[in-house]
């Protein structure tokens, strides 16, 4: 990468293996606890597939962000991170969030938590990004806290027995719904 971070564009339809890829190496098996973001303890299986991805890129009312290494850059994936918009009303779903797990800490995420903020101001004039995130996942969700986020004080249940969604390795997971403003911080430590 230069000085200057990744560059983003919007995902097409070749890029779902790649973004499938990228997804399930930061949260599942082996790959994933090079990293933090890693839901390896808590869940098996998969986390999405080419299906689910390529369903967020062909939805008009969605965008899929990709983060890249700039061309010409040091050598490596060039795929860095994803994450999908969607709107709902007023607000904007932010998820499939996933950065490399080799880079995750190097600001990658919150670089790419900006532009999507930004992007869903200009598509949708969204005032807020809202978002679900396993209730059990304090550290991830602290992370979030310094970055705007609060928890609303809804819950939803996790969708057992949808191995779409994974395996789960416990029966007490449920989602926390968490929602900022747009123009929120733009990545705070």
């Amino acid at each position: 990468m230069t000085d200057a971070g990744p560059v983003f564009r919007e995902a097409a339809l070749a890029d779902v293996p790649a973004v499938v890829a990228l997804v399930e190496s930061a949260y599942r098996g082996a790959s994933s606890r090079a990293g933090w973001t890693t839901e390896a303890d808590l869940l098996d299986g998969r986390r999405t597939d080419e299906e689910g991805i390529a369903a967020i890129v062909a939805d008009p009312d969605a965008v899929l962000l990709l983060a890249e290494r700039p061309a010409g850059g040091p050598a490596g994936a060039r795929l860095l991170g994803c994450c999908e918009l969607r709107r709902t009303g007023d607000a904007a779903y932010f998820g499939t969030f996933a950065v490399r797990p080799v880079l995750q800490g190097g600001g990658i995420g919150a670089s790419l938590l900006a532009r999507a903020d930004a992007e869903a101001v200009r598509r949708w004039g969204s005032a807020a990004l809202e978002m679900t995130v396993i209730a059990q996942r304090a550290d991830l969700i602290a992370w979030y806290e310094r970055r705007g986020f609060s928890a609303t004080g809804h819950r939803r249940p996790f969708p057992y027995g949808d191995e779409r969604f994974g395996v789960p390795k416990r029966d007490d997971l449920e989602f926390l719904v968490l929602r900022r403003a747009t123009g929120g911080p733009p990545g705070a430590a």
